[in-house]
Protein backbone atom coordinates (compact mmCIF):
# COMPACT_ATOMS: atom_id res chain seq x y z
CA UNK A 1 0.00 0.00 0.00
CA UNK A 2 2.97 2.55 0.52
CA UNK A 3 2.79 3.22 -3.35
CA UNK A 4 -0.71 4.03 -3.33
CA UNK A 5 -0.47 6.32 -0.56
CA UNK A 6 2.60 8.21 -1.82
CA UNK A 7 0.75 8.54 -5.11
CA UNK A 8 -2.49 10.27 -3.37
CA UNK A 9 0.21 12.36 -1.55
CA UNK A 10 1.87 13.57 -5.06
CA UNK A 11 -2.21 14.44 -5.77
CA UNK A 12 -1.89 16.17 -2.55
CA UNK A 13 1.42 17.88 -3.08
CA UNK A 14 0.18 18.75 -6.87
CA UNK A 15 -2.25 20.60 -5.59
CA UNK A 16 -1.07 22.60 -3.14
CA UNK A 17 1.40 23.95 -5.74
CA UNK A 18 -1.27 24.38 -7.97
CA UNK A 19 -3.77 26.43 -5.54
CA UNK A 20 -0.64 28.89 -5.16
CA UNK A 21 -0.72 29.64 -8.88
CA UNK A 22 -3.91 29.66 -9.20
CA UNK A 23 -4.16 32.46 -5.98
CA UNK A 24 -1.45 34.28 -7.97
CA UNK A 25 -2.29 34.85 -11.67
CA UNK A 26 -4.71 37.22 -12.97
CA UNK A 27 -8.45 35.96 -13.97
CA UNK A 28 -8.17 36.55 -17.21
CA UNK A 29 -5.00 33.99 -17.39
CA UNK A 30 -7.01 31.15 -15.20
CA UNK A 31 -8.95 30.87 -19.26
CA UNK A 32 -5.45 29.75 -20.86
CA UNK A 33 -4.55 27.17 -17.93
CA UNK A 34 -7.74 25.72 -18.34
CA UNK A 35 -7.53 25.93 -22.38
CA UNK A 36 -3.89 24.05 -21.93
CA UNK A 37 -5.24 21.51 -18.98
CA UNK A 38 -8.09 20.97 -21.72
CA UNK A 39 -5.76 20.61 -24.77
CA UNK A 40 -2.99 18.08 -22.19
CA UNK A 41 -6.56 16.00 -22.04
CA UNK A 42 -7.39 15.74 -25.36
CA UNK A 43 -3.80 14.59 -26.25
CA UNK A 44 -3.68 12.43 -23.38
CA UNK A 45 -6.87 10.90 -24.12
CA UNK A 46 -6.59 10.48 -27.57
CA UNK A 47 -3.37 8.58 -27.20
CA UNK A 48 -5.07 6.00 -24.99
CA UNK A 49 -8.08 5.87 -26.91
CA UNK A 50 -5.60 4.45 -30.19
CA UNK A 51 -4.87 1.62 -28.26
CA UNK A 52 -8.29 0.21 -28.29
CA UNK A 53 -8.35 -2.64 -31.53
CA UNK A 54 -12.46 -3.51 -30.62
CA UNK A 55 -14.01 -0.60 -31.52
CA UNK A 56 -17.42 -2.06 -31.38
CA UNK A 57 -16.83 -3.17 -27.99
CA UNK A 58 -15.41 0.74 -27.84
CA UNK A 59 -18.90 2.21 -28.48
CA UNK A 60 -21.36 -0.32 -27.28
CA UNK A 61 -19.45 0.39 -23.84
CA UNK A 62 -19.89 3.97 -24.39
CA UNK A 63 -23.56 4.19 -25.35
CA UNK A 64 -25.01 1.54 -22.75
CA UNK A 65 -22.47 2.55 -20.00
CA UNK A 66 -23.77 6.24 -21.10
CA UNK A 67 -27.31 5.17 -20.89
CA UNK A 68 -26.68 3.35 -17.45
CA UNK A 69 -25.06 6.37 -15.82
CA UNK A 70 -27.73 8.32 -17.05
CA UNK A 71 -30.53 6.09 -15.36
CA UNK A 72 -28.44 5.57 -12.40
CA UNK A 73 -28.01 9.69 -12.01
CA UNK A 74 -23.91 8.79 -11.33
CA UNK A 75 -22.67 12.16 -11.78
CA UNK A 76 -25.48 13.67 -9.46
CA UNK A 77 -23.92 11.24 -6.47
CA UNK A 78 -20.58 12.27 -7.37
CA UNK A 79 -21.13 16.01 -7.82
CA UNK A 80 -23.47 15.52 -4.29
CA UNK A 81 -19.97 13.42 -2.94
CA UNK A 82 -18.06 16.53 -4.00
CA UNK A 83 -20.10 19.25 -1.97
CA UNK A 84 -20.02 17.30 1.19
CA UNK A 85 -16.55 17.27 1.23
CA UNK A 86 -16.55 21.05 0.10
CA UNK A 87 -18.97 21.50 3.12
CA UNK A 88 -16.97 19.47 5.59
CA UNK A 89 -13.16 20.34 4.57
CA UNK A 90 -13.37 23.38 2.37
CA UNK A 91 -15.54 26.08 4.05
CA UNK A 92 -13.73 28.67 2.85
CA UNK A 93 -13.81 28.08 -0.62
CA UNK A 94 -15.87 29.61 -2.37
CA UNK A 95 -15.77 28.80 -6.27
CA UNK A 96 -18.38 26.98 -7.72
CA UNK A 97 -16.06 24.17 -9.54
CA UNK A 98 -15.02 22.44 -6.39
CA UNK A 99 -17.12 19.47 -7.22
CA UNK A 100 -16.01 19.40 -10.62
CA UNK A 101 -12.88 19.55 -9.36
CA UNK A 102 -13.21 16.43 -7.58
CA UNK A 103 -14.78 14.70 -10.00
CA UNK A 104 -12.61 15.46 -13.24
CA UNK A 105 -9.55 14.84 -11.44
CA UNK A 106 -10.95 11.40 -9.68
CA UNK A 107 -11.66 10.27 -13.55
CA UNK A 108 -8.71 11.89 -14.40
CA UNK A 109 -6.38 9.83 -12.30
CA UNK A 110 -8.28 6.54 -12.28
CA UNK A 111 -9.02 5.49 -15.76
CA UNK A 112 -5.97 4.51 -16.87
CA UNK A 113 -4.19 1.23 -17.57
CA UNK A 114 -1.54 2.30 -15.03
CA UNK A 115 -3.52 2.23 -12.11
CA UNK A 116 -4.83 -1.46 -13.03
CA UNK A 117 -1.39 -2.66 -13.76
CA UNK A 118 0.63 -0.69 -11.10
CA UNK A 119 -1.68 -2.00 -8.55
CA UNK A 120 -1.47 -5.31 -9.14
CA UNK A 121 2.55 -5.36 -9.48
CA UNK A 122 2.72 -3.67 -6.29
CA UNK A 123 0.12 -6.17 -4.95
CA UNK A 124 1.70 -9.11 -6.05
CA UNK A 125 5.26 -8.41 -6.65
CA UNK A 126 5.75 -5.78 -4.13
CA UNK A 127 7.07 -3.85 -7.41
CA UNK A 128 6.00 0.15 -6.95
CA UNK A 129 7.78 1.44 -9.86
CA UNK A 130 5.05 1.99 -12.13
CA UNK A 131 2.72 3.49 -9.38
CA UNK A 132 5.74 5.54 -8.17
CA UNK A 133 6.00 6.82 -12.51
CA UNK A 134 2.26 7.52 -12.55
CA UNK A 135 2.63 9.52 -9.14
CA UNK A 136 5.17 12.30 -10.97
CA UNK A 137 2.87 11.73 -13.64
CA UNK A 138 -0.52 12.87 -11.49
CA UNK A 139 1.52 15.65 -9.22
CA UNK A 140 2.24 17.66 -12.25
CA UNK A 141 -1.49 17.01 -13.98
CA UNK A 142 -2.75 18.37 -10.54
CA UNK A 143 -0.51 20.97 -10.52
CA UNK A 144 -1.93 22.21 -13.93
CA UNK A 145 -5.69 21.26 -13.35
CA UNK A 146 -5.67 22.82 -9.34
CA UNK A 147 -4.83 26.17 -11.43
CA UNK A 148 -7.39 25.62 -13.40
CA UNK A 149 -10.21 23.97 -11.20
CA UNK A 150 -9.37 24.92 -7.69
CA UNK A 151 -8.93 22.94 -4.48
CA UNK A 152 -11.36 20.60 -5.21
CA UNK A 153 -8.76 18.28 -7.00
CA UNK A 154 -6.67 18.06 -4.24
CA UNK A 155 -9.50 15.50 -2.86
CA UNK A 156 -9.09 13.17 -5.81
CA UNK A 157 -6.05 12.18 -3.80
CA UNK A 158 -9.24 10.08 -1.87
CA UNK A 159 -10.32 8.43 -4.90
CA UNK A 160 -6.59 7.07 -5.91
CA UNK A 161 -6.41 6.10 -2.64
CA UNK A 162 -9.64 3.64 -2.50
CA UNK A 163 -9.51 2.77 -5.99
CA UNK A 164 -5.85 2.38 -6.08
CA UNK A 165 -5.38 0.45 -2.40
CA UNK A 166 -8.29 -1.89 -3.61
CA UNK A 167 -7.03 -2.86 -6.32
CA UNK A 168 -3.97 -3.66 -4.37
CA UNK A 169 -5.29 -5.37 -2.14
CA UNK A 170 -7.55 -7.91 -4.33
CA UNK A 171 -4.66 -8.03 -7.22
CA UNK A 172 -3.92 -11.64 -5.56
CA UNK A 173 -7.04 -12.68 -6.71
CA UNK A 174 -8.01 -10.28 -9.73
CA UNK A 175 -4.61 -10.44 -11.55
CA UNK A 176 -5.05 -14.36 -13.66
CA UNK A 177 -8.41 -12.43 -14.80
CA UNK A 178 -6.79 -9.38 -16.65
CA UNK A 179 -5.32 -9.94 -19.89
CA UNK A 180 -3.51 -7.82 -22.43
CA UNK A 181 -6.81 -7.56 -24.62
CA UNK A 182 -8.78 -6.09 -21.77
CA UNK A 183 -5.99 -3.26 -20.59
CA UNK A 184 -5.87 -2.50 -24.54
CA UNK A 185 -9.54 -2.19 -24.22
CA UNK A 186 -10.26 -0.57 -20.69
CA UNK A 187 -7.57 1.60 -21.83
CA UNK A 188 -9.61 2.48 -24.98
CA UNK A 189 -12.59 3.34 -22.91
CA UNK A 190 -10.27 4.93 -20.47
CA UNK A 191 -9.12 7.48 -23.37
CA UNK A 192 -12.59 8.26 -24.25
CA UNK A 193 -13.48 9.66 -20.81
CA UNK A 194 -10.65 11.87 -20.75
CA UNK A 195 -11.41 13.27 -23.96
CA UNK A 196 -14.73 14.15 -22.60
CA UNK A 197 -12.30 15.90 -19.76
CA UNK A 198 -10.18 17.61 -22.46
CA UNK A 199 -13.83 18.49 -24.27
CA UNK A 200 -15.41 20.17 -20.80
CA UNK A 201 -12.10 21.97 -20.16
CA UNK A 202 -11.85 23.62 -23.50
CA UNK A 203 -16.29 24.58 -23.31
CA UNK A 204 -16.55 23.00 -26.34
CA UNK A 205 -20.18 20.63 -23.91
CA UNK A 206 -21.04 20.68 -20.86
CA UNK A 207 -20.65 16.33 -21.19
CA UNK A 208 -21.92 14.48 -17.84
CA UNK A 209 -18.39 12.64 -17.27
CA UNK A 210 -19.36 10.17 -14.09
CA UNK A 211 -22.77 9.01 -16.18
CA UNK A 212 -19.84 6.93 -18.70
CA UNK A 213 -18.27 4.90 -16.07
CA UNK A 214 -20.41 1.90 -16.38
CA UNK A 215 -18.86 1.71 -19.70
CA UNK A 216 -15.55 0.47 -17.94
CA UNK A 217 -17.34 -2.16 -16.35
CA UNK A 218 -19.11 -3.47 -19.77
CA UNK A 219 -16.25 -3.38 -21.46
CA UNK A 220 -14.86 -5.61 -18.97
CA UNK A 221 -17.93 -8.06 -19.55
CA UNK A 222 -17.85 -7.53 -23.45
CA UNK A 223 -13.78 -9.01 -23.46
CA UNK A 224 -14.67 -11.54 -20.92
CA UNK A 225 -17.57 -12.76 -23.02
CA UNK A 226 -15.65 -12.71 -26.16
CA UNK A 227 -12.97 -15.44 -23.88
CA UNK A 228 -16.06 -17.41 -22.54
CA UNK A 229 -16.83 -18.17 -26.32
CA UNK A 230 -13.51 -18.47 -27.61
CA UNK A 231 -12.49 -20.84 -25.12
CA UNK A 232 -15.71 -23.01 -25.42
CA UNK A 233 -15.71 -22.79 -29.34
CA UNK A 234 -12.11 -24.31 -29.51
CA UNK A 235 -12.88 -26.84 -26.59
CA UNK A 236 -15.56 -27.73 -29.01
CA UNK A 237 -18.15 -26.87 -27.03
Amino acid sequence: MIAVVVNAVAVLAGSLIGLLFRTRIKESFKTVVSIGAGMTSLVIGIQMALSSSKIVYLALALILGGMLGTWWRIEDGVLALGEVLKRTFARKDTGSQFAYGFLTASMLFCVGAMSIVGSFKAGTQGDYSLIFTKSVMDGFMAIVFTAAMGIGVAFAALSVLVYQGLLTLLSVWLSPLVTDLLLKELTGVGGALVIMIGINLLGLAKLKLANFLPSLLLIVLFVAGEGFVLSHHVLGF
